[in-house]
């Protein structure tokens, strides 16, 4: 048997010429870390953190899709910083800007309480054989920005808001409506989340 976490890349398998009667689709889970007003605010200092700020967690590769992302947050009205958190990867993939902020590794152990901190995670992957920092930042309170039409789409299971990747306007208008009510989508991410721990 071949086991994927997504219905998508099961899909991108029989494409390639899998038997699908050997394919399975095993979703991952996610375990929700309890994090404390503490936990947040030394996370803050130890990256020098705004108040508010939209997260990108990841390693830095052209399939993430950083310079749109970074060119969507540049867009926004409100003047609000993108915070990229991941190792460095391969290829043309650091956007540039005065709006962008890079931490570089974050170790495991911050990651909770930076998900927590962030006003709006965004993740318009190009290409994901899942995208678990999608229910990273769900299970820790973050509402959620990601792609439509992918395997991101599937694991948020109607519980982010979705904006076509490869379309900078949408990904900006998607961040710009989370930032207006990010309430509902912090609920439904919470619900999202229940259903896959």
């Amino acid at each position: 048997l071949v086991l994927v976490p997504s219905r998508a890349t099961a899909d991108d398998l029989v494409a390639l010429g899998f038997d699908s009667a050997r394919v399975r689709v095993v979703p991952w889970g996610v375990e929700a870390h309890a994090v404390t007003d503490d936990d947040r605010a030394r996370v803050r200092v130890l990256h020098a953190l705004p108040d508010r700020f939209v997260l990108f967690v990841g390693t830095l590769e052209p399939r993430k899709n950083l310079a749109r992302l970074a060119a969507a947050v540049a867009r926004l009205d409100e003047s609000i910083p993108l915070v990229v958190a991941g190792a460095s990867g391969w290829g043309d993939a650091v956007p540039a800007g005065d709006h962008v902020r890079f931490l570089g590794f974050v170790d495991a152990a911050d990651l909770p309480a930076l998900y927590a901190s962030a006003t709006v995670f965004a993740y318009p992957s190009l290409q994901e054989g899942f995208g678990m920092p999608i229910l990273e930042a769900m299970a820790h309170g973050a509402p959620v920005v990601t792609s439509r039409g992918s395997s991101t789409e599937e694991a948020a299971a109607g519980a982010a808001a979705l904006a076509d990747a490869t379309d900078v306007d949408a990904i900006a208008s998607a961040i710009a409506s989370v930032l207006a009510d990010p309430a509902p989508w912090v609920e439904q991410g919470h619900a999202r989340v229940a259903t896959a721990t």
